[in-house]
C-alpha cells in the first residue's frame, strides 16, 4: 500500500497547478502495449493500448521504450486532467507505479516518491587511506580494472533511498570527477542505513555493466557494501 501513497503524493508535488476536475476513482492494476511516450521532468506519460482500447497513464520517470508491455500498479483513475507540462487535457488518465524493479528503481533515480535528497551544497571529501582507496572519479574512470574487487570510498550522501530490492541505496560524491560525465557520482548498494548530507566510509564490491532489469544498467555500481567505523 505504500506505493499507492507514494503515487497520490507524487502527482500532487509535481502537477501542483494541473487541477483535476473530477475526484479520482481507484482500481488495482493496469496492463498494456506502449504506443507512446512522453517524459517530462521526473515523470513519464505513456499511452497504452489495453485489452479495453487506449488510454494514458503516469508513472515515475522509467525508461520505457515502445512496443513494450508493461503494467501499472496502484493505479488511481483521474478524468478530465489537464497536464500544463504536456499543455495537454486527458479526459481519463491513470496514475500509479511501473511494475517490477524498475517501478522501485525509477524513484532511487528520479529522487521521487521514497527517495529522500537534499541540496547539500559544494562536495569536498578528503579521499580514505588505505591499500583499497579510491574517490568517486577514480571507480568511474577505471572501473574495468576494478571490476570485483573490494574499494573504500569516503564521500558525503547526496541522495538516499531506502528499501528498495531489499537494499538501501546512495549516491555518494566527494568532489571528484566531472558532472558532465557523471564520474562524478556513484551509486552504492547496501543494508546499513545512512542519512543525506552525512560524510561517510564504505567498503563493498566494484560490479560494471549491471542490468537490473527495466532498462536500468549501471556501468559501475558498488555491491554488497557496508558503512565503517
Amino acid at each position: 500500500m505504500k506505493f499507492f501513497y507514494v503515487a497520490i503524493l507524487c502527482v500532487s508535488l509535481a502537477w501542483a497547478a494541473d487541477k483535476p476536475a473530477a475526484p479520482a476513482s481507484g482500481m488495482s492494476t493496469l496492463s498494456g502495449k506502449v504506443l507512446e511516450v512522453k517524459d517530462v521532468d521526473s515523470y513519464t506519460y505513456m499511452r497504452l493500448q489495453t485489452k479495453d482500447g487506449e488510454t494514458w497513464a503516469a508513472v515515475n520517470k522509467s525508461p520505457v521504450k515502445k512496443g513494450t508491455q508493461v503494467t501499472v500498479e496502484n493505479a488511481t483513475v483521474m478524468s478530465n486532467f489537464e497536464s500544463k507540462t504536456l499543455k495537454k487535457k486527458f479526459d481519463k488518465i491513470v496514475f500509479g507505479t511501473l511494475a517490477g524493479p524498475g517501478g522501485d528503481l525509477a524513484a532511487v533515480h528520479a529522487g521521487a516518491g521514497v527517495s529522500k535528497s537534499a541540496d547539500v551544497g559544494d562536495v569536498k571529501v578528503a579521499k580514505a587511506s588505505g591499500p583499497d582507496a579510491r574517490t568517486v572519479a577514480e571507480i568511474n574512470t577505471k572501473r574495468t580494472e576494478l571490476k570485483d574487487k573490494n574499494v573504500l570510498i569516503r564521500g558525503k550522501v547526496v541522495k538516499y533511498t531506502p528499501s528498495v530490492l531489499g537494499k538501501n541505496w546512495i549516491h555518494l560524491q566527494d568532489g571528484t570527477g566531472s558532472a558532465a560525465d557523471s564520474t562524478n557520482d556513484l551509486t552504492v548498494s547496501t543494508k546499513d542505513p545512512a542519512n543525506v548530507g552525512d560524510t561517510i566510509l564504505v567498503k563493498g564490491l566494484v560490479r560494471t555493466d549491471r542490468d537490473l532489469g527495466s532498462g536500468y544498467f549501471y556501468k559501475v555500481l558498488i555491491e554488497d557494501a557496508a558503512l565503517q567505523k
